[in-house]
């Protein structure tokens, strides 16, 4: 592709960014356009960086989502390290996945150790099986005796445990190196605080060019349009002229960040489907902790996400004691982290999700989640990222397809 070309990506979380310095590398100019002050600064920060080989969907038993996912999984430890030139062996948690099925879960423990084995089918199967963040070509899920069982896990609620070769990042790790990497590339121009109120042809085509308008001003002509927004994105597609398709939903999620002031040993585990908590130990002293319920602070299914005030944020204090207590009685190991603990914060961000409806409902659609994808118009593309661990692989699939 000629350095002529001028393209805008808007959005500068892991999608974008990954897009953005893809194109740029391959000598493209490329305008990263973002309402916040710099990349990185909400989902794709705070999250718990699981690296998706598909065993979270349970209740999608037909596995439509697991297959959809599972490559870009298997792809973002190469992806990611070639991008940022560096290891992420230092941020992978150490330790598999223990995924434990409670009372109230939508999917029985005899159905959820099923559907772990076929997900354990698919992975070994896959030839890039090797290049996962661990080898995962000759592992699969294995169910916990009764001891292994009761050391992990609280009586009474949980009926079930499962080792999964499944493994998370640190995000504000991977979050800080992205941002580096794209301060440091010439072809690649920054917009911070510049939020995105419309993009339009200039011409009347979808074969561009266009101009994005913005609260600042009105930005381009670029010959192309990425839209990689997390926030906001379908209220973009229809200023192009395309009418997104229901269902979707939009959750602001918040969770729990904590270093601890000495070593803590503990495995990662995720209760797991309906009731939802997952607790991830990283290094002994950096943890990732969330209950669902508590850090779902709003959600809604209209074109934008529903307005979030200071007022309707949970105190952070408040949080962190609710989800110590929830998560303690059912993986009890967790109780010694509140006095270990050094620092925390409380934080996260928006989550849109093709389909809706409450985790603790089997039917609902938010359970199949492979409804996800790159939509191309001509030259303007939207993105629905679908997860953060599929974002690179996407990224990859998106810009080839552009350069050729």
């Amino acid at each position: 592709m000629s350095r002529r070309k001028r393209i805008a990506v808007l959005g500068a979380g892991i999608m974008g960014c990954s897009v953005a310095l893809r194109l740029a590398r391959r000598g493209v100019a490329v305008t990263l356009v973002d309402a916040a002050p710099g990349p990185f600064s909400a989902a794709s920060r705070w999250n718990e960086g699981k690296i998706h080989l598909g065993y979270m969907y349970s209740a999608d038993p037909g596995l439509r989502t697991a297959a959809h996912m599972i490559e870009g999984g298997l792809w973002f430890r190469p992806l990611v390290e070639e991008m940022l030139d560096c290891s992420l062996e230092p941020v992978i948690s150490t330790g598999d996945d223990i995924y434990l099925c409670h009372r109230d879960s939508v999917v029985d423990a005899p159905a959820m150790e099923a559907y772990l084995h076929r997900v354990s089918d698919l992975v070994r199967s896959h030839p890039a099986a090797v290049r996962y963040l661990v080898d995962v070509s000759r592992t699969g899920a294995e169910r916990l005796q009764p001891g292994e069982l009761a050391e992990v896990s609280g009586a009474g609620e949980i009926l079930a445990g499962f080792r999964v070769p499944e493994r998370s990042v640190q995000t504000r790790w991977v979050a800080d190196r992205f941002t580096a990497a794209v301060a440091a590339e010439d072809a690649l121009e920054m917009l911070t605080n510049t939020r995105v109120l419309a993009v339009e042809p200039t011409g009347g085509s979808l074969q561009g060019p266009w101009k994005v308008s913005t609260a600042d001003g009105v930005l381009g002509p670029f010959s192309h349009v990425v839209n990689a927004l997390w926030e906001g994105r379908p209220v973009i597609d229809r200023t192009v002229g395309l009418e997104p398709v229901p269902p979707w939903t939009h959750r602001y999620r918040l969770a729990l960040f904590l270093r601890t002031r000495l070593p803590v040993s503990g495995p990662c585990a995720v209760i797991a489907t309906g009731p939802f908590g997952d607790v991830k130990n990283y290094n002994g002293r950096d943890f990732y902790l969330s209950w669902y319920p508590a850090g779902l602070v709003a959600e809604g299914s209209g074109l934008e996400p529903p307005a979030i005030t200071a007022e309707s944020l949970p105190a952070e204090k408040d949080l962190a004691a609710e989800v110590f207590r929830q998560l303690g009685a059912l993986v009890p190991w967790t109780q010694s982290l509140p006095a270990a603990t050094e620092s925390f914060e409380v934080a996260g961000g928006w989550v849109f999700a093709g389909g809706k409806g409450k985790l603790s409902d089997p039917s609902a659609t938010l359970h199949q989640r492979w409804r996800y994808g790159i939509e191309r118009h001509d030259t303007y593309l939207s993105v629905d990222t679908g997860k953060y661990s599929t974002a690179p692989w996407m990224a990859r699939e998106l810009v080839d397809s552009l350069t050729g």
